[in-house]
């Protein structure tokens, strides 16, 4: 079956079993090609709640999947490869996370929505990327413990000064491959290119930058520049938005690592297979389902 066979096929399952795709920013463009919804992960597990369909295919990896049946649990939820993954998402320990309440008077555990659901039952809120500074500014709590990841972790800490942001070791392999010597060597290649950075890379990465953003807010930050020129410090697949909102605009990576291979697993053809045969479909216990969705509901209820 070719291409365009594969493309109808999806079609007239979409419409037969009303059925939604959403394809993460990071996902290879052919996937986003034929989606319903690209964007990043919470926006478009939101946009999931707000849709008509009884089935969701999300490309995009198993957090993601997870955070879609925790906000729709009356809807099937099905993932084109169950062995999509983010390591990340698993750099975080609920033993330390109880170690750090013993430890810590009057504790906030914030919870980047990159992580399991296991992680988010024992954390107080989550945040997102674009969210998480004003998330953290606005919990009454002093002591704040970031999990997983370390860098968007000490970027809150910079913007958030009067809190104290516990820390804790986990990176996103992407993000940290970007090395502040070789986007140096980057800039004096292309001087004119401003320098647009996703907040998991490391500080002196991020001091580099022109813009600091989530991967949405990246695109709109070139899509309403005046400039024609961006170094980008995120995975490549944000290549296929930028540069089918800005035809005109040169765009150039920090790194030649700046591929997810998790993300990268989701193709067309098993789209297409999990639509012909429901299999993948995401399950979570109402216990954790319950338990999960209360950091979420809380980003919601203070982000207003």
């Amino acid at each position: 079956m070719d291409m365009n066979d594969i493309t109808k096929e999806i079609e007239r399952l979409k419409k037969e079993k009303n059925a939604v795709i959403l394809a993460h920013y990071y996902t290879n463009d052919e996937v986003q090609e034929i989606a319903d919804y690209v964007g990043d992960s919470y926006a478009l597990a939101k946009t999931a709640k707000n849709s008509d369909a009884e089935v969701i295919v999300f490309c995009g990896v198993s957090f993601m999947g997870e955070s879609a049946k925790i906000l729709n649990p009356d809807k099937t939820v099905l993932m084109p490869d169950m062995s999509a993954d983010c390591p990340m998402a698993h750099m975080a320990e609920t033993e330390v996370i109880e170690e750090m309440r013993e430890k810590y008077d009057e504790l906030a555990v914030v919870c980047y929505i990159n992580s399991t659901a296991e992680l988010k039952c024992h954390s107080d809120v989550c945040v997102t990327s674009s969210n998480a500074v004003k998330i953290v500014k606005a919990l009454p709590n002093k002591n704040i413990f970031f999990i997983p990841d370390e860098n968007l972790g000490r970027y809150v800490s910079e913007q958030a000064p009067e809190k104290n942001v516990i820390l804790n070791n986990g990176f996103c392999h992407v993000h940290v491959s970007v090395t502040a010597d070789n986007l140096i060597k980057i800039k004096e290649k292309y001087p004119d290119a401003l320098v647009l950075a996703h907040p998991e890379c490391k500080a002196d990465v991020l001091k580099e930058a022109d813009y600091i953003g989530s991967t949405s807010g990246i695109i709109d930050y070139a899509t309403n520049s005046d400039n024609e020129e961006f170094i980008i410090c995120t995975e490549s697949g944000v290549s296929c938005e930028l540069k089918k909102k800005n035809p005109g605009k040169k765009f150039y990576f920090a790194t030649s690592k700046h591929f997810c291979p998790n993300m990268k697993l989701n193709t067309i053809e098993k789209v297409l297979h999990v639509l012909e045969t429901g299999e993948n479909e995401v399950n979570i216990s109402e216990e954790t389902r319950r338990k999960a969705l209360a950091p979420l509901d809380r980003m919601l209820e203070i982000a207003k």
